[in-house]
């Protein structure tokens, strides 16, 4: 099938390709609060991205980095797929909650103050989110850097002090937070986490780095290239190969007071759930590694609905110097679903890319094949949320290649976590994940 082919079927092709993608990225299409069948959701209907991030929102609450009442009343201002619309409402709300923060720290209310700036910072990352077609916005800027300050005032209110750090990084460092038990310098196993697509490591605070810490684990949070910190301090893009950038943070993580050596797992989100996987293949120090959601192979999602037939041709299309059937067809997703529109607005700044197009091509880079994933040896722990649609199979991929110890953790929309990395379900995700730890690390 040549190109000439492949472009008169843009239109179905495009169809086609809008489904698979319409919860592509990193964000599952969720469905309702229980993931059910009939695709109604409680606050956006007509926007399933706008709907999800709210939700990861709502499951915020659960380690104190929202407030439900706070999320309800900020979504009543937001008009669904309006961007500004969405920084507007949040931004708002972060001034509020930083302000009062301020003003409790100023008479002396340190967790009332603490409190305030941990809110406060999810609210001003969740403000920028959509802003990424323009990176060099003034909005993008200072919303990063108000996040980052009120999570670092934050930290400095718990006991013991949750502690910024810079880990070297070739020829830069990487942003990052050590959280640990108490200020003794007792060994203790350590969890190294880190997000995926488009999350942060202040926001790992309430994502797994606090139920940890309850359970015993020092916690190493960091922003590797691609994301967050990294990503609005440099503009570095995201790369394949991250053992190269694991092993860095495994050499300064060593060097850190109360480290068992021999107990350090690392547990990958989101795009984690591929990055933190291929790191453990090459990286021998790991004694268990959690992927949260398990991803084989990063393209699967935006490849299958491609016919088998126009496979060869379509990749050949994504790979080209120039291809402008392809582009039409990517410009036209991206106006009918909002999911596929943020998804590629976020991968070309993420992947350092110009177009769409440029993105697919980048993506295919990042899997599990060839033997990658028969390479891990410490015991891996695959999360299977049952109602994120960009993942669909892909954590029974991953767990089917693994030739080390593995168990299949799956979560249920019945349950309240079916979707994408259990959001909003993480007191019953991290009780599961972390058992499963406690049991591998003994």
């Amino acid at each position: 099938m040549n190109r000439r082919e492949v472009f008169a079927l843009g239109a179905p092709l495009s169809a086609a390709l809008g489904a698979a993608l319409a919860s592509s990225a990193g964000a599952s299409e969720p469905r309702s609060p229980g993931d059910a069948s009939d695709g109604k959701t409680p606050l956006f209907p007509e926007d399933a991205q706008f709907w999800f991030e709210t939700l990861r929102m709502f499951g915020a609450d659960e380690y104190g980095a929202a407030s439900f009442g706070e999320v309800l009343a900020t979504s009543a201002q937001i008009k669904a797929g309006d961007y500004d619309s969405w920084y507007d409402a949040w931004n708002a709300t972060a001034d509020r909650i930083a302000d009062e923060g301020a003003r409790q720290l100023a008479r002396g209310r340190r967790i009332s103050a603490r409190d305030s700036y941990l809110r406060a910072s999810n609210y001003y990352r969740a403000s920028e989110f959509f802003l990424h077609a323009n990176p060099k916005d003034p909005r993008v800027a200072r919303a990063y850097r108000c996040s980052v300050d009120c999570y670092k005032a934050c930290a400095k209110l718990y006991d013991p002090p949750i502690e910024p750090l810079e880990i070297p990084y070739e020829h830069t460092t990487l942003p990052g937070y050590l959280h640990t038990v108490d200020r003794t310098s007792r060994r203790r196993p350590l969890l190294i986490m880190h997000t995926g697509f488009d999350g942060s490591a202040e926001e790992m605070h309430y994502n797994g780095a606090r139920a940890a810490v309850e359970r015993g684990y020092n916690v190493l949070a960091f922003d590797g290239p691609g994301q967050f910190g990294p990503l609005h301090r440099e503009g570095l893009p995201f790369r394949p190969d991250w053992e190269n950038v694991i092993g860095p943070v495994i050499d300064f993580a060593v060097k850190q007071r109360g480290v068992d050596t021999r107990r350090i797992a690392l547990m990958g989100a989101s795009l984690g759930g591929e990055l933190a996987p291929r790191a453990a293949a090459f990286e021998p120090r790991l004694a268990a590694c959690i992927a949260n959601d398990g991803l084989f192979d990063y393209a699967a999602p935006y490849l299958a609905a491609v016919p088998e037939a126009a496979r060869s041709a379509f990749l050949a299309m994504i790979k080209a110097d120039a291809s402008p059937a392809l582009d039409h067809i990517l410009t036209g997703m991206m106006k009918a679903s909002p999911t596929a529109r943020w998804s590629f607005i976020h991968g070309m700044y993420s992947f350092g890319v110009s177009s769409p197009r440029a993105y697919l091509a980048a993506v295919l880079a990042y899997n599990l094949k060839d033997g990658i994933a028969e390479k891990i040896r410490c015991p891996t722990l695959v999360c299977d949320a049952q109602g994120d649609l960009f993942f669909k199979g892909q954590p029974q991929a991953l767990y089917d290649h693994l030739t080390c110890p593995k168990t299949l953790m799956k979560f249920t929309a019945a349950e309240g976590a079916g979707a994408h990395c259990e959001v909003g379900a993480g007191r019953l995700a991290y009780a599961r994940i972390f058992d499963w730890l406690d049991d591998v690390m003994a």
